[in-house]
């Protein structure tokens, strides 16, 4: 036995043919695969951060940081196209570095999508109940973003986007459709209305003058590279342009959901590509319009934090569209939580169906299709911590998770370009290894531009993985179970011949 053992291809490619293994519903194409791509992807970024971190950290400039982020993810979403197409299962980086680096590895990026998918779900949770609280005058005493004992619209969002998750896939693309469709909408109409409010002088300077950071522990909340190489922390300049990059990458986070639908998917080998780039190339052009205008109709000193979107039309005088930029919040964050929850689930799908995680996991509703148990843990899980912890801190866990599986999907390229040259590949990543070895560097200095506190969370959480492997799943991994050897036949010489 080895932590370094690898499922084959073939293997991953066949389960659930045989009574061993349970099978998904197909019932995804093109349009539904962009759906949730889009759903998971236009929520807490353009909606939150833009605002937090023009102010905080880029100024105008924080449009580039989204074009950074996007660059990035485009870079990893071509390493994934060649995998999910060629290699359409659940379980997406996990899957993929089981068959490539290894066991070990592979359990570690599971366990890293966990917090990924987990945790953001939750923080959305209370996003949304904060902007539902905005938007209906609900007390904020039970509906607050941070702040309450309970929150009660967290737990509620979460519960009942959880049901309609367990019931099936079918049910899971009609609701997010639907709310894929208001809030695009929505943002392409702020973006119209919002360009004939745009002020030249609040684009200026478009890159804010660098300044030293304000406050004690400054060195445990710098980025990681400041850190090391002794700099003064500072904020705004070009450093704080790629610090904001790195922490709107949470608004790209996420859309590697879209590969986890692979053995739901009709025709994978041509939707996977199209359902990630589509993704995307939409969602990159949307963040860029929308922070031209927040930027542009007010000085980014004087963003709002929590709802920059919706308070720059009030303080033109335009509230009418503040209410509409609620609505769609509300529409967006829904959309994000549900489709974490959907991919949660078929991670643990994945990891239960290779004896890392028990088999009850595994198990598959008969009329719905769906793994209802794991799915409902997830919920569970989820609702706890929307509703009584305040974890808007642990953002950026998100994405340096995410950055962190980029990485495992561009080496896994590399590797089985190499080592299964002849593998059927719908779609290739161009220019191997250039293209995967710049995402990997790209995304490694995203991670580094992450504070030193948020490295500190993720390997603790590493940690905690590394023992729960250590103590179950390397034991009851399937490809650990010895199979017995057959009986020789009557008469059969039993000692020899034979190969070893």
């Amino acid at each position: 036995m080895s932590v370094l053992r690898r499922k084959s291809i073939e293997t991953v490619l066949h389960q659930g043919e045989d009574e061993d293994h349970a099978q998904l519903k197909k019932d995804l194409g093109i349009k539904d695969l962009i759906g949730f791509g889009i759903g998971i992807v236009i929520g807490t970024g353009i909606f939150t951060l833009t605002g937090l971190q023009a102010k905080e950290n880029a100024g105008p400039a924080v449009m580039v940081s989204f074009v950074i982020a996007g660059v990035v993810a485009l870079l990893a979403a071509l390493c994934y196209a060649e995998l999910a197409a060629a290699v359409p299962t659940a379980g997406s980086s996990y899957t993929y570095a089981y068959s490539t680096i290894g066991e070990i590895f592979a359990w570690i990026i599971a366990w890293d999508l966990i917090l990924e998918f987990a945790l953001g779900a939750a923080v959305v949770s209370r996003g949304w109940s904060g902007y539902v609280a905005g938007v209906f005058g609900l007390p904020s005493r039970w509906f607050a973003e941070e702040g309450s004992v309970v929150n009660i619209g967290a737990i509620f969002i979460a519960l009942l986007l959880g049901a309609v998750a367990i019931r099936g896939i079918r049910e899971s693309k009609w609701v997010t459709n639907g709310l894929v469709t208001i809030k695009v909408l929505v943002c392409v109409f702020v973006i119209v209305v919002g360009v004939f409010y745009i002020k030249t002088d609040n684009l200026v300077p478009f890159i804010p003058p660098a300044r030293p950071s304000e406050g004690t522990g400054s060195r445990l909340t710098a980025p990681l590279w400041q850190a090391i190489s002794g700099i003064e922390p500072s904020t705004f300049g070009v450093a704080g342009v790629f610090v904001a990059a790195a922490v709107v990458f949470f608004g790209y986070s996420g859309f590697e959901a879209v590969a986890n639908l692979g053995e739901e998917t009709r025709r994978p080998e041509r939707d996977m590509p199209l359902g990630l780039l589509g993704t995307l190339a939409i969602c990159t052009v949307l963040y860029v319009g929308v922070c031209l205008v927040v930027t542009g109709m007010v000085e980014y000193s004087q963003l709002s934090e929590g709802d920059a979107v919706a308070d720059v039309f009030h303080q033109v005088g335009l509230g009418w569209v503040g209410i509409l930029v609620g609505i769609a919040a509300v529409a967006g964050l829904s959309s994000v939580i549900l489709v974490d929850i959907v991919a949660m689930g078929r991670i643990g799908f994945a990891l239960s169906r290779d004896g890392l995680l028990p088999g009850v996991f595994s198990r598959v509703h008969p009329s719905w299709g769906t793994p209802v148990l794991m799915t409902s843990l997830t919920v569970g899980a989820v609702a706890v911590l929307a509703g009584f912890v305040p974890i808007a801190v642990l953002a950026e866990m998100v994405s340096i998770g995410t950055l962190f599986a980029f990485v495992v999907v561009a080496i896994a390229v590399i590797v089985l370009r190499r080592t299964d040259p002849g593998m059927k590949r719908p779609f290739r990543t161009p220019l191997v290894p250039f293209l995967p070895i710049v995402s990997v560097l790209s995304c490694a200095g995203l991670m580094a531009s992450l504070a030193v506190e948020t490295w500190l969370r993720f390997l603790a959480w590493l940690v905690l993985g590394l023992a729960v492997y250590l103590l179950y799943g390397y034991r009851h991994a399937r490809l650990g179970r010895t199979v017995p050897k057959p009986l020789p036949a009557p008469g059969a010489d039993a000692g020899g011949g034979g190969a070893r």
